[in-house]
């Protein structure tokens, strides 16, 4: 079974910055396919942005150019470079792995105050 544990979420005022992180255990990292996933207040959890094995990336439409994903293989972790922060990127960030199965971590609050 494979772990995500993330952190770095939090509050900032808009126009601030953010780094998430999610670092991974019990598995082959370097060969998950990884991705980071947000939740609003009544709404769907949707794809923010997604890292291939390869390190081809791919942006929600909301967030490009102001959000940067990244993946150090050494140190098993997935990272999430947030800029130029909205109010409206306020959500439960989750952080996602492809392996045998899908796996989820447990989320981290990131509140965007105006």
């Amino acid at each position: 079974q494979v772990q995500l544990v993330e952190s770095g979420g939090g509050l900032v005022q808009a126009g601030g910055s953010l780094r998430l992180s999610c670092t991974a255990s019990g598995g082959a990292f370097s060969t998950y396919a990884m991705g980071w996933y947000r939740q609003a207040p009544g709404k769907q959890r949707e794809l923010v942005a997604r890292i291939s094995t390869g390190g081809t990336t791919n942006y929600a439409d909301s967030v490009m150019g102001r959000f940067t994903i990244s993946r150090d293989n050494a140190k098993n972790t997935l990272y999430l470079q947030m800029n130029s922060l909205k109010p409206e990127d306020t959500a439960v960030y989750y952080c996602h792995a492809r392996a045998e199965w899908n796996y989820w971590g447990q989320g981290t609050q990131v509140t965007v105050s105006s």
